[in-house]
Formats: structure tokens, C-alpha cells, sequence
């Protein structure tokens, strides 16, 4: 288990963020985990039929499988490393954890033809 499925784990059992591990995801992440966890806070984090989307302040990225389409997540992390992840795939990872990823039953992929 990577020390992501741990502090993940730790707040599906939680139910909720908690300060402990607010710090281990900060710890391990940098200012990656602190972004991840205010667009979670915001409410930035969409679930669709066909994927997670996290609203950046730039674009929307489709979140799949801990992989981002962003491009820190295309240029800048090891994909070797499973701890290295981009702060939208954090805030996915969180999101999901807690529930509170937002709900649209519709598919992601016909919404972002109006986008």
C-alpha cells in the first residue's frame, strides 16, 4: 500500500477531512496537497458518467486512474512514482474519499461540447 492509499483509506474511514491527515497529505504532496484540498473545499471536484473532472482556474481536467490531463501531470511527475500526482488527481482522490465529489448524471463528454 503507497502512502496515497493510506491517507486515502484513512479518510473513507474518517468520513470527513481531519487535521491529521490534512498534514500527511500536505506533508507528502507540498503545494500540490494544499491545492488539492481548497478545490475540494470549493467544491471543484465533478463527478460525471464517464469521469472525474476537477474545475482548475485556467480549464477543466479530466481526472482518470490517478492521471491528469493537465500539463504538470504530462511534463513534470514521475509516472513511476506512485505518490506523484498533480493536485487535480489529489483533490479527486480526496473528493472521492469523503464524498464530496459534485454529482452531474449526465456524460462529461457531451457537457464539454458546450464548454
Amino acid at each position: 500500500m503507497t502512502a496515497v492509499d493510506e491517507w486515502a483509506a484513512d479518510l473513507r474511514a474518517a468520513g470527513e477531512l481531519t487535521p491529521g491527515v490534512v498534514d500527511r497529505i500536505v506533508a507528502l504532496h507540498g503545494d500540490r496537497g494544499s491545492r488539492a484540498i481548497e478545490a475540494v473545499g470549493e467544491g471543484r471536484v465533478k463527478e460525471y458518467r464517464d469521469f472525474t473532472v476537477v474545475v482548475g482556474h485556467e480549464d477543466e481536467y479530466v481526472v482518470e486512474d490517478d492521471g491528469c490531463t493537465c500539463k504538470d501531470a504530462e511534463y513534470n511527475l514521475d509516472a513511476a512514482d506512485p505518490t506523484e500526482l498533480c493536485w487535480h488527481a489529489i483533490a479527486a482522490r480526496v473528493a472521492h474519499a469523503i464524498g464530496e465529489a459534485e454529482e452531474h448524471d449526465m456524460w462529461y463528454s457531451e457537457v464539454r461540447d458546450f464548454l
